[in-house]
């Protein structure tokens, strides 16, 4: 039965038996065995509560609680069938089953039966078992708590496996003759521990330690991985992770392999207002020139006052070809940056400075712009006197090759040299919009630009060169709607814009604006060309349609189509960005995505005779079990743009899970050119509870001057349950009855 008012007024009354701490106490000597400190901070958090369905004095001195007793102190709380107060000895004799939990250490406890002190600091558990953030499980014949700190368990067994009995013992096991758990630290010390698979003694270590499941750092060996490359051989990694501070840590991985010796290291750090990282490797192999080849790469992000903020990105690499033999990136160029940025509401601002180094081969890296500064504002006002928007910018921009050879020969168009260009240039925007009658929507915008250019090491150009622009565009929008009988809801915004551009195309070179993409993000813009080094002249119509579909099952689709038609032909636009001549490829974008996890994305560009200039497509479904998707990419033959073949890719990649604990993935790139493919992967995990198995393969087909043709293959086996992270409770297994 539960407790009346009149038992609880009695239980409230046998309550001031209980002690109450007024004062920090001393603590008990902890284990012999173990070394860590003595908590002498610890103290007493107040007075104790006893909730039961029946309380008694037996004596002058016992305090007796039976039927469904809970003893609460501080964030501890006890649960057993009968718990005996003694007042002279200050302990506590609990009667089982027992189940004690602690909120603050995220620890359970069962046992058969215990004797503790009343505060809870000091006691003996027999047939216990302790469960760690619901992850670990310690066995023990019995449990002794010491300081309210260390919890010793004698002849334990340790594992994160799913216990189904005492017949069946679990995957993987560490036994040990003692186990101290110290909660203040959150580490776990084994004395004479064995590793055990499946109860059979894998290798025994005298003394370990290892985190606690809510342990988020903490120094030591991390898990293992095995590897093998068709030129590295195969080889093994051991990390060994380094707590520098609550705030700072450093992980060294030896990767050893048949043909290679690397130390791999990566350093991080977070401060009050931001955080670093750096990666890296030294290697001393046979495949390079170079008696060591190393890479860094670091990031940095910081949060300035005033709302700046500043960045950085370091890539330096010894060779062209070290990222790619041991498979830390495929990047083929090294770019480093600096970065001071500021957006508001009404503002932005940007300041960088930027190093480039290209690894492609055949392509000198004297010769293209390798040192970049940029700096750039723009604001936003809302005058009164005309309404609408204002928007006022200023940039200034500066590229450096290392070259100092003029462009002086017959080569001027294929061979760039040493040109060095800086750039400024300043724009005023207005612009305003109104909604007609029928919810016809129409704006209006003006504005002028101001360009000046100087221009350096190119004699076949003049050293500098000044442009004032003025622009000006008027365009209209239809938005209308409609809803089905079905419940679809239709969308249709029919759109055209007439723009003009003043001015003459300047004698300057075009180093920044040499891929240009149409889409419908750039449908309605005055120039669409990507940096104010070019801008589009003349008088120039836009003209499209969006249609946007969603049905009443969460179908959603939705279409755009657009074309450019101007007066003069622009021949800075390449063959393949679909702008070239007087009308422009007609752009087609659309995108379908349904509740079941289905989407498909495509955007191309078709020229008068309905061929494909330029194609693009994205397509998944994903469902709790599988996810797949594929991509296609398709660009023409084009001179300007560096591409002297056509361009044609299929990229696959999936993911399944086989069932509860298993699962796979692949992925593939193939070369349509070529009929053959040029990457592919496939990876096979087991997960459940306690351990987790990667195998994965995969293979690099292409072949170049610097490359070779390469395999690869990695296995890891993880243990888990000493890890701070959620575990995935939908591979837990289950037992039969």
């Amino acid at each position: 039965m539960r407790l009346s008012p009149l038992i609880a007024a009695c239980l409230a009354l046998a309550l001031c038996l209980l002690p109450l701490a007024t004062r920090a106490q001393p603590p008990d000597e902890a284990p012999d065995d173990t070394t860590a400190p003595i908590d002498e901070t610890a103290t007493d958090t107040g007075p104790s509560v006893l909730v039961a369905d029946k309380v008694y004095l037996d004596g002058k001195t016992r305090l007796v609680a039976e039927g469904n007793v809970e003893a609460l102190h501080g964030d501890a709380r006890i649960q057993a069938s009968r718990i005996i107060y003694d007042r002279e000895a200050d302990t506590l004799t609990i009667e089982g089953p027992i189940t004690i939990t602690q909120e603050g250490a995220e620890a359970l406890i069962l046992a058969n039966g215990a004797e503790i002190d009343a505060a809870y600091r000091n006691g003996l558990l027999t047939g216990a078992r302790m469960v760690l953030s619901q992850q670990l499980q310690l066995a023990a014949l019995q449990l002794g708590r010491y300081n309210g700190r260390y919890s010793q368990l004698y002849k334990a067994a340790v594992t994160s496996c799913r216990v189904c009995g005492a017949d069946t013992p679990p995957l993987w096991q560490i036994r040990a003759r003692s186990v101290i758990h110290d909660q203040l630290e959150r580490q776990l010390y084994f004395d004479d521990a064995q590793f055990r698979v499946l109860d059979v003694p894998i290798f025994y270590l005298p003394r370990l330690r290892l985190p606690d499941p809510t342990l988020e750092r903490a120094t030591g060996f991390l898990i293992p991985s095995f590897s093998g490359n068709s030129q590295l051989g195969s080889g093994i990694r051991v990390p060994y992770f380094i707590r520098l501070g609550d705030h700072r840590d450093l992980t060294i991985v030896p990767f050893l392999t048949q043909n290679s010796r690397t130390l791999e290291l990566r350093y991080r750090q977070a401060f009050s207002n931001g955080r670093i990282e750096f990666n890296g490797a030294v290697s001393s192999d046979n495949l390079g020139t170079a008696a060591l080849r190393s890479y860094v790469y670091g990031k940095g992000h910081f949060n300035l006052r005033n709302d700046f903020k500043l960045d950085f990105d370091l890539q330096v690499v010894s060779d062209k070809t070290y990222l790619f033999d041991y498979g830390y990136s495929d990047n083929d160029t090294m770019a480093s940056e600096l970065r001071l940025s500021r957006t508001r509401r009404d503002e932005a601002l940007l300041a960088s400075l930027a190093h480039y180094h290209s690894l492609r081969l055949g392509e000198d890296a004297s010769t293209i712009p390798s040192l970049i500064g940029d700096f750039s504002y723009e604001a936003r006002h809302f005058p009164r006197l005309t309404g609408g928007e204002l928007r006022l910018g200023a940039a200034l921009h500066s590229h450096f090759r290392y070259s100092d050879t003029d462009i002086d020969g017959p080569d001027a168009d294929t061979i760039v040299d040493g040109r060095d260009v800086t750039r400024l240039n300043a724009t005023a925007l207005w612009r305003r919009d109104w909604t007609l009658a029928m919810g016809l929507r129409t704006g209006i915008q003006a504005g002028v630009a101001f360009d000046q250019f100087y221009t350096a090491d190119d004699a076949a150009r003049p050293s500098q060169a000044t442009q004032v622009t003025p622009m000006a565009a008027v365009s209209l929008r239809w938005p209308m709607q409609k809803v089905t009988r079905n419940g679809a809801l239709h969308v249709i915004e029919p759109m055209v814009q007439l723009g003009w551009t003043g001015g003459s195309h300047l004698d300057v070179a075009n180093d920044e604006s040499t891929r240009v993409e149409f889409d419908e993000g750039n449908l309605l813009s005055l120039s669409r060309f990507p940096a104010p080094d070019r801008r589009e002249r003349g008088l120039v119509a836009a003209y499209g349609l969006h249609w946007t579909r969603m049905g009443p099952q969460g179908w959603t689709s939705r279409l755009t189509l657009g074309q450019i038609t101007r007066e003069t032909a622009d021949p800075n636009f390449s063959t393949s960005s679909g702008l070239r001549g007087t009308t422009s490829a007609l752009l087609v974008a659309g995108q379908v995505m349904s509740t079941n996890g289905l989407s498909l994305t495509a955007r191309a560009l078709f020229d008068s005779n309905l061929n494909l200039s330029k194609g693009e497509a994205r397509g998944t479904w994903q469902t709790p079990r599988l996810a797949v998707g594929a991509s296609y990419g398709w660009l023409g033959f084009d001179p300007l743009e560096n591409r002297p073949a056509t361009i044609s890719e299929w990229s696959v990649d999936g993911l399944y899970r086989i069932s509860r604990h298993w699962s796979g993935n692949a992925n593939m790139r193939y070369d349509v050119v070529s009929n053959k493919a040029a990457e592919a992967a496939v990876g096979l995990q087991y997960r459940n509870e306690c351990v987790t198995v990667d195998l994965s393969v995969s293979r690099r087909f292409t072949s170049s001057a610097i490359l070779e043709p390469s395999t690869d293959f990695s296995f890891t086996i993880g243990i888990n349950g000493f890890s701070a992270e959620t575990q995935d409770k939908s591979y837990t297994r289950t037992c039969r009855n």
